[in-house]
């Protein structure tokens, strides 16, 4: 199996995660199959099939985290410099509009737009790859062509 890269950050919030489904999430649900189940007629309990419904995407996200905590590979981003690599925070310019963004290069599991963590995988995390400061990269994205200028590269 390959490893999966993921941040200290990302590798903690997988953790915690996890602890509040085994511990919180998983009892609760199933305190709640119990108490549907004392309501009678199993067929036609809502309260029943929703609690079921909740057990199953509750045990499969924990089956999916303890997969991906198997195979993660924790990257310390801090002890990491020059060109751009996996745990990068990169500030770049868009050429076309002078908007400046910032983002993070993080794991798919960790990776969150909203919160300017990056998904490694993406078109332009991607295109940034081994570039350094003062380069310009263009990338392909789903609503067309984007040219961004790398203003800084930091390693936290």
């Amino acid at each position: 199996m390959e490893k999966i890269l993921i941040t200290r950050a990302g590798f903690t919030a997988l953790e915690s995660e996890l602890k509040k489904l085994k511990s919180i999430e998983r009892p609760a649900v199933i305190q709640a199959i119990a108490e549907a189940r004392e309501l009678g007629d199993l067929k036609e309990n809502a309260e029943y099939h929703s609690a079921r419904e909740k057990q199953g995407f509750i045990e499969g996200r924990i089956k999916e985290i303890e997969a991906v905590i198997s195979l993660a590979e924790v990257v310390d981003p801090s002890k990491m410099s020059g060109a751009i690599k996996f745990g990068a925070t990169v500030t770049l310019v868009d050429e076309d509009t002078d908007e400046e963004k910032t983002w993070q290069i993080v794991g798919e599991h960790e990776a969150n737009i909203e919160k300017g963590l990056l998904n490694i995988k993406s078109p332009i995390a991607r295109a940034l790859i081994g570039k350094e400061e003062g380069d310009s990269v263009e990338v392909r994205t789903p609503g067309g062509e984007k040219s961004y200028e790398i203003i800084s590269i930091s390693y936290r």
